[in-house]
């Protein structure tokens, strides 16, 4: 049975605010982990959790929970059974980037979506260890704010017609074959390597031109940094150039891949040719 929920229509300013403040109380979360008290181990599906992600996912479902009652929360850590989780709901990575987190490595993040029928209307991405905070909002546009002070935030954009070579955002972990043939394909001058959903960030913010992901990967990976994408003028989509959708709970959340596209002008078919 499909659980119900209601649709959101819009983000507000103050709904904005506040889901600024929880993705940087995670980060905070995060950073007061010790590294001899990060409990590092391996879930069923291979893939590693932290002390740090479970003070992060506490934080921000119970955050959710009173800021948006009534909305399900799809978390990498608490993923939802065999129930659609509604016409809007939240998608959580509480630590995108473990292996980089373990690792000692600043390309981890945090990552809040809001969707609705299908489509992130709303992206927040913290950086803890950068100390940055890219948010995106449908409508409102996209900005990069420091996680920590009362600095404005800056309007970040993609870039549109580069000059020259295209750079390309990539995997550190996940680069697959098909993946680098694309962008053999398309004569990328620049490969920019980095973890986690700062990728996308990259691209809303000019620095990189797209961003391929020719392999399945999890919603809670792509939502968030796709909605910032798309409020500062990019594009992301699947492979084949379709509509990239999420609530897909019969088959675990799952994306099949995604090309995000800094210039929508630009974007070809991943499987083309």
């Amino acid at each position: 049975m499909t659980q119900k929920s209601p649709v959101l229509r819009a983000v507000d300013a103050e709904l904005v605010g506040k889901l600024t403040e929880l993705v940087a109380r995670a980060s905070a979360a995060i950073l007061a982990v010790a590294p001899d008290a990060l409990d590092t181990r391996l879930k069923a599906d291979r893939t590693p959790v932290t002390a740090a992600d479970e003070a992060a996912d506490a934080v921000i479902c119970e955050g959710l929970a009173r800021l948006l009652p009534g909305i399900a929360v799809v978390s990498e850590e608490r993923p939802a059974g065999a129930q659609a989780p509604g016409e809007t709901f939240a998608i959580v990575d509480p630590l995108d980037g473990t292996k980089e987190f373990v690792a000692g490595l600043g390309e981890y993040t945090v990552n809040i979506a809001l969707v609705t029928e299908g489509r992130p209307i709303a992206g927040f991405i913290a950086a803890p260890a950068l100390g940055l905070v890219f948010r995106g909002v449908e409508g409102r546009g996209a900005e990069r704010l420091a996680l920590r002070g009362s600095a404005e935030p800056v309007a970040i954009r993609c870039r549109k017609n580069p000059a020259g070579s295209l750079a390309a955002a990539v995997s550190r972990s996940h680069l697959d074959a098909a993946t680098s043939a694309f962008l053999d394909r398309l004569a990328v001058g620049e490969r920019i390597a980095c973890g986690s959903a700062l990728k996308f960030c990259k691209i809303a913010e000019g620095a990189a031109d797209l961003y391929p992901r020719l392999s399945p990967t999890s919603e809670w990976d792509t939502a968030a940094g796709h909605a910032i994408v798309a409020a500062a003028g990019g594009l992301v989509t699947t492979p084949s150039g379709g509509p990239l959708r999420y609530g897909g709970w019969q088959h675990r959340f799952k994306v099949p891949g995604f090309v995000a596209w800094g210039d929508p002008a630009r974007r070809v078919d991943a499987f083309a040719g």
